[in-house]
């Protein structure tokens, strides 16, 4: 008898002005985000499903295997669930596409039960932050991640971070990257 898979369940409270710290990863935890254009594709999905889903973006890493976001709803039927689905689900979708064009030897890898998977299933890690101090040293948290890494020695270093956009406000931010809508 084949061992039971086990399925990762988060349940996500939703309160209409918490903040929310998510986390989610590639397919085992895969270095999938290291090409630019990849990363490029994912900035522009969490872009469009931010304002579909009406989520304000504070702050964003995206490491090789997994990204952090740290978004606040801004409507009340604004839903955890549906902002992850439309990123994973657009970004998953135009990786692929990627791939194929340009035949990389990647895309066979990515298959899971004969399905293509770009993305880790289930909702990822999700901590609601209710207070300005926690908002505050989670956007450091998230912004420290690729210095914890040994990635770079500072955060000004790594482009795939939201630093730049907290540090210089009135510069024009890369267009490459999502845009942070709410500082603090």
């Amino acid at each position: 008898m084949p061992e039971p898979v086990y399925r990762k369940t988060i349940r996500h409270f939703e309160t209409r002005h918490d903040a929310h710290e998510l986390t989610f990863s590639c397919l085992h935890r895969r270095p999938l985000l290291t090409s630019e254009d990849l990363c490029v594709i994912l900035s522009r999905s969490i872009d469009r499903a931010a304002t579909h889903h009406s989520f304000a973006l504070h702050a964003f890493v995206f490491m090789p295997e997994h990204v952090h976001l740290l978004v606040r709803p801004l409507a009340p039927d604004s839903a955890i669930s549906k902002l992850l689905l439309a990123i994973k689900r657009t970004s998953s979708l135009e990786a692929k596409r990627t791939l194929e064009q340009r035949n990389d030897p990647l895309l066979p890898t990515l298959r899971l039960r004969g399905a293509y998977r770009f993305w880790q299933r289930g909702p990822g890690y999700d901590r609601n932050i209710r207070s300005t101090d926690t908002l505050v040293a989670s956007i450091r948290y998230i912004h420290m991640n690729p210095v914890r890494r040994g990635i770079c020695d500072h955060p000004s270093q790594y482009r795939w971070s939201s630093w730049r956009q907290h540090q210089f406000p009135h510069e024009t931010p890369d267009p490459t990257l999502p845009r942070i809508t709410h500082r603090r």
